[in-house]
C-alpha cells in the first residue's frame, strides 16, 4: 500500500482497473473502506460476496494484479490533481446529493468545474449522433432559449444534438451553464474534435465521469453515464432518436426515477425522429420550443426572455422560391422542382445551399423547413 494517501486515491485507482465493472467497484466500496478495498482486490485482505466469485477467475486476478502495477494510487490521485480533477466519494461532503440519493449512485466520482451549477434549475437535452439538420435546429433553439432563460443544461458532450445544444448554450445571453457527463476519463477527449468545447464547459459548467484519468470511451461506458444524466435532471428532452437510439435509454432511466421525459416531434419520413415520435405516442410532452420546457419546469417568463436571435444568413433571392414550396409540406427534389418552376439541377444546389444554411432539413430524399419560418 501507498503511505500517505487518502482514501479518494485508492478509490481514483481502483476504477480504471481493467476488468473493474460498475457492480464490482459499487461492491468493493460498499463493503470496506477504499484502503481495505484495494487490498481485498489484490487478495491481501479475504473477500467475501461477489467479489470471492469474480476472484476465483484467474482471467480477473491476473488483470487487477497488472492493473494495480499499472495504475499506483498515488500517481493517479497525482494526475488527477494536475488536471484539477476532484475524487469524491460518496460519503464526501462535496458528493452531488441528487447522486447520493439515487437508487444507482456512482462508487467514485471525477469532477473537473463548480458543482454548485446542479445546484440551479436543470434540463437534460440529449438526442441523436447523426441528427439532422431540424434536429440540429432544434438543438440550437432550445440550448440558446434555456440558456437565456438561466438553466442549467445537462448532457453527454458527444456529436450532434449533445454538441449542438451545448454550444449554443455557451452562446446564449444569459445564466444557464452546461453540465457535461461523460463515459471516459476527464483528460481523454471524445470526440476529438470537441476538445474546446469540453474546455468551455469545464470553464464555465461542470464536467463529470465515473471514470478516472487516462481510461478511454468503451460501448460498454455510454449507457451506464445515461442514468446519472437522467438523475442530475428535472426533466429530460429527446430531440431526436432512432428507434433503437441510445437516447431513449436516458429518457427510460428517467421515467425509472419519476423524471419527466419530453420530446421534439419530427415528421414520420424521418427515421432519425422514430424514437422521439414513439415517446410521443407513448405520452410525452412535445417540445416545440424553450417555452415548452419552461412550462414543464414552472417557469414561465416573458417570451423575450427566451426568444433568440435569427443567427442564420437570410438566404439568396434565387433560393427564396424552393424554400416557400417547403413552406406548408415536405417534398421530394423532384416535387421541389415541379412546384417552383425550376431545373432539377437548380433546385438540388438551392436545397443544398438553404440546408447548408439551417433554413431546411433533409432524410431519406425529402425535404422539409426548420426552425422559426422566414419573414
Amino acid at each position: 500500500m501507498s503511505a500517505g494517501c487518502p482514501p479518494e486515491a485508492y478509490a481514483a485507482a481502483l476504477a480504471g482497473f481493467e476488468g473493474m465493472t460498475l457492480s464490482r467497484l459499487a461492491a468493493l466500496l460498499r463493503h470496506h473502506d477504499p484502503v481495505q478495498a484495494w487490498a481485498v482486490a489484490l487478495r491481501e485482505q479475504p473477500a467475501t460476496g461477489l467479489i470471492a466469485q469474480v476472484l476465483a477467475q484467474r482471467d480477473v486476478r491476473e488483470a487487477w494484479r497488472r492493473s494495480a502495477a499499472a495504475r499506483r494510487p498515488e500517481d493517479v490521485f497525482a494526475r488527477c490533481q494536475e488536471l484539477g480533477v476532484q475524487v469524491l466519494l460518496p460519503s464526501s461532503p462535496r458528493f452531488p446529493g441528487l447522486l447520493s440519493a439515487d437508487r444507482q449512485p456512482p462508487p467514485v466520482l471525477f469532477a473537473k468545474g463548480d458543482l454548485g451549477v446542479l445546484e440551479g434549475r436543470r434540463v437534460a437535452v440529449v438526442g441523436t449522433r447523426n441528427a439532422t439538420a431540424a434536429g440540429r435546429e432544434a438543438a440550437r433553439r432550445l440550448g440558446l432559449g434555456l440558456g437565456a432563460a438561466g438553466v442549467h443544461v445537462v448532457s453527454g458532450l458527444a456529436r450532434g444534438v449533445d454538441g449542438v445544444v451545448h454550444r449554443a448554450l455557451l452562446a446564449a445571453e444569459g445564466e444557464g451553464r452546461p453540465v457535461g457527463v461523460v463515459a471516459c476519463g476527464l483528460d481523454v477527449v471524445y470526440p476529438r474534435e470537441h476538445r474546446d468545447l469540453w474546455a468551455a464547459v469545464a470553464n464555465c459548467g461542470l464536467l463529470l465521469s465515473e471514470m478516472p484519468p487516462g481510461i478511454g470511451p468503451e460501448p460498454f461506458r455510454f449507457p451506464l453515464r445515461n442514468r446519472i444524466i437522467a438523475a442530475l435532471a428535472e426533466v429530460v428532452v429527446v430531440v431526436e432518436s432512432r428507434e433503437r437510439g441510445g437516447s431513449l435509454i436516458t429518457a427510460a432511466e428517467a421515467l425509472d426515477r419519476s423524471i419527466p421525459v419530453m420530446a421534439v416531434p419530427g415528421p414520420p419520413t424521418n427515421r432519425a425522429a422514430a424514437g422521439t415520435n414513439s415517446l410521443l405516442r407513448d405520452g410525452a410532452p412535445p417540445v416545440l420550443d424553450a417555452g415548452d420546457v419552461l412550462a414543464c419546469l414552472a417557469l414561465e417568463p416573458e417570451r423575450a426572455a427566451f426568444e433568440t436571435a435569427e443567427l442564420r444568413a437570410r438566404p439568396r433571392a434565387e433560393d427564396r422560391a424552393v424554400y416557400d414550396v417547403l413552406r406548408h409540406e415536405p417534398r421530394t427534389i423532384d416535387g421541389v422542382a415541379l412546384a417552383s418552376g425550376r431545373s432539377l439541377v437548380d433546385a438540388a444546389m438551392s436545397l443544398a445551399r438553404l440546408e447548408q444554411a439551417g433554413w431546411i432539413g433533409g432524410a431519406d430524399g425529402w425535404f422539409e423547413c426548420v426552425g422559426s419560418p422566414l419573414r
